[in-house]
C-alpha cells in the first residue's frame, strides 16, 4: 500500500511515538531490544580502553551520568558520545539488512544517558530503545543507496533523527514537542564518510555524536524550541539534503508501523568489520575448509552489489594494502584473507601486525571484484567467489545470507558469550564480566537505569 502524505511525515510518526506502550511489542520485540542493549554494553567494555575512546574522554566533561567501563561521571550528551563512539568503534555492533545501518550503538547510549539523567525507570528504557531502534531501521528503507551515494553515513544522520525520537517517547513528551524534536535534529544530523580516504577516525564517533544530539533535540524541545514540522518531506528537508538522487518511498516507513517491527530482523556481527564483507569471510573461511592454502590460489573472483563497490572495493590498490587496522575493516580483500588465514575476523585480527602480515597481503592481492547486476543489496547480503587454483581448478562457494540474522540467527547464548569475550578483551576479568551481563539484564526493571553505575569499572 502507498501512503498519501496528507500530514507531515513527522506529525504521523509522533501519533505513534507519543503512543509508545509496552504492551503494543510482541515477545520477539521485546527480547530483540534486550538482546540489542546486551551487544552494545559488552562492545562499549571492549574498546573502553582504546585510544579513540581515551581521545573522547579527554575532550568530555565531568557530571553523573555513566560511560560503560569508566570509573568516573559524566555529562548526560558526552555518556552518549563516549559509549556510542565504543559501541560503533570496532564495527562490531547490530546491522540491519535494508539499510545497512547500526542501531543499537545509537539508540541504546542516548536511551541510558537521558533515563540515567531523568531517572526514567527501566520499562521506559526498554520502550524507548524499541520505538528509537525501530525508527531508525525502517528510515534506512526509504532511499537506499541514496545516502551514501551523497557521501553520508546513513547511521549518524539518520541515527540522529532515531535517537531523538527515541528521548522524546523516554521523556513522555507530547505530540508538538515530538514533532519538534524530530524537526531540530534534522539540523543537527551530520557524517560524512572521508574516513575511507585513510582509514581515520571520525566513523567510529558518528554512532555517539548522533546518540547525544538526540538526547539535545529532545530536551530543546520539551523546553519549547520550535522544529519544522516538514523536516522529513520538506523541499529543504531531511531526504532532500541527505539522500538528493532518490525520491523517498515513505510507505516503507509508513506501511505497517507498530504492527510489523522490522527490528525483529536486525542482525548481531560474528566479525568485527564492515557489514557486507561478512558473507565473503564466511565464504573464504569454508574454502579454507575445504583444504585450498593460500599458496594454491592463484586468484578469487567476488560477485558483488555495485553499491558496496565503493566503500568496500574502491580504490582495489587501496584496499589490498590498507594504511591502518581501521580501514582494514573496510577492506573486503583483507577481511577475506584473515578469515582463510586465522579461521576468523575478530577483534584480535585487525592489529598492525596482522594487516601487514605479508601471508595476509599476498593473498588480499589476489583477490578482485566484480560487479552482479542482480546482486539483492541492499535487501538482503549475501556472498560469492571463485577461487582459480594452481592447479586449473576452480573452486566456487556461495552464501546466501549474513551469519547472525534471520536466515541464522545468533543465540542468546552465542551472544551472552559475545558480551563476556568483549569484556574480557577490554580488561575485565571473566567474573567480573559476568557480572556485568546480569547487571545488564537487569536494566530493565523498575529502578533498572539506576544500576548503571554498576558498569563502572
Amino acid at each position: 500500500m502507498t501512503h498519501e502524505i496528507t500530514t507531515p511525515i513527522a506529525e504521523t510518526l509522533a501519533d505513534w511515538l507519543v503512543g509508545a506502550e509496552v504492551s503494543h511489542l510482541s515477545a520477539e520485540t521485546v527480547e530483540m531490544t534486550r538482546r540489542i542493549v546486551l551487544d552494545v554494553a559488552g562492545l562499549c567494555m571492549s574498546a573502553r580502553n582504546e585510544p579513540y575512546v581515551q581521545a573522547v574522554i579527554a575532550a568530555s566533561g565531568p557530571g553523573d551520568a555513566t560511560a560503560i567501563g569508566h570509573a568516573r561521571g559524566f555529562d548526560p550528551f558526552s555518556a552518549a558520545l563516549i559509549n556510542g563512539t565504543a559501541a560503533h568503534g570496532e564495527d562490531y555492533d547490530d546491522t540491519f539488512e535494508g539499510g545497512p545501518v547500526h542501531s543499537g550503538a545509537v539508540v541504546v547510549p542516548a536511551v541510558m544517558a537521558i533515563c540515567e539523567l531523568e531517572n526514567i525507570s527501566g520499562d521506559r528504557l526498554l520502550l524507548a530503545t524499541a520505538y528509537g531502534a525501530e525508527l531508525l531501521c525502517r528510515l534506512s528503507l526509504v532511499t537506499p543507496k541514496a545516502i551514501h551515494k551523497a557521501g553520508f553515513h546513513p547511521t549518524a544522520v539518520i541515527g540522529t533523527m532515531a535517537a531523538a525520537a527515541a528521548c522524546s517517547v523516554a521523556l513522555g513528551l507530547n505530540k508538538k514537542q515530538t514533532v519538534d524534536a524530530l524537526g531540530i535534529a534534522g539540523s543537527m544530523a551530520s557524517g560524512i564518510i572521508e574516513y575511507l580516504a585513510e582509514g581515520t577516525w571520525t566513523k567510529r564517533m558518528h554512532a555517539g555524536w548522533a546518540a547525544q544530539s538526540g538526547i539535545r533535540a529532545a530536551l530543546m524541545a520539551r523546553a519549547g524550541f520550535l522544529g519544522p514540522r516538514t523536516v522529513f518531506e520538506g523541499s529543504h528537508g531531511f531526504f532532500h539534503a541527505f539522500a538528493p538522487s532518490r525520491k523517498p518511498a515513505f510507505d516503507l516507513l509508513l506501511n505497517e508501523l507498530g504492527q510489523r517491527w522490522v527490528i525483529d530482523d536486525i542482525v548481531f556481527k560474528p566479525y568485527a568489520c564492515g557489514t557486507m564483507t561478512q558473507p565473503f569471510i564466511d565464504c573464504a573461511i569454508a574454502l579454507a575448509k575445504e583444504g585450498v592454502a593460500a599458496d594454491d590460489i592463484v586468484a578469487i573472483q567476488c560477485d558483488v552489489g555495485e553499491g558496496t563497490v565503493h566503500r568496500l572495493w574502491e580504490p582495489l590498490d587501496v584496499k589490498h594494502n590498507p594504511k591502518t587496522p581501521y580501514a582494514a575493516k573496510f577492506s573486503t580483500p583483507v577481511c577475506m584473507a584473515l578469515g582463510f588465514l586465522e579461521g576468523t575476523a575478530g577483534l584480535g585480527q585487525f592489529t598492525e601486525e596482522s594487516i601487514h602480515d605479508p601471508r595476509v597481503r599476498a593473498l588480499a592481492g589476489k583477490i578482485s571484484y566484480v560487479i552482479n547486476p542482480d546482486d539483492p543489496y541492499p535487501d538482503q547480503f549475501i556472498g560469492h567467489l571463485r577461487a582459480t587454483l594452481k592447479n586449473g581448478e576452480v573452486r566456487e562457494v556461495k552464501q546466501g545470507f549474513m551469519r547472525g540474522g534471520k536466515v541464522a540467527p545468533m543465540s542468546l547464548g552465542d551472544l551472552e558469550t559475545k558480551f563476556v569475550d568483549n569484556a574480557i578483551y577490554g580488561g575485565w576479568v571473566a567474573a567480573d564480566a559476568d557480572v556485568a551481563r546480569g547487571v545488564v539484564t537487569g536494566l530493565f526493571a523498575a529502578g533498572g537505569p539506576t544500576q548503571l553505575r554498576m558498569l563502572r569499572h
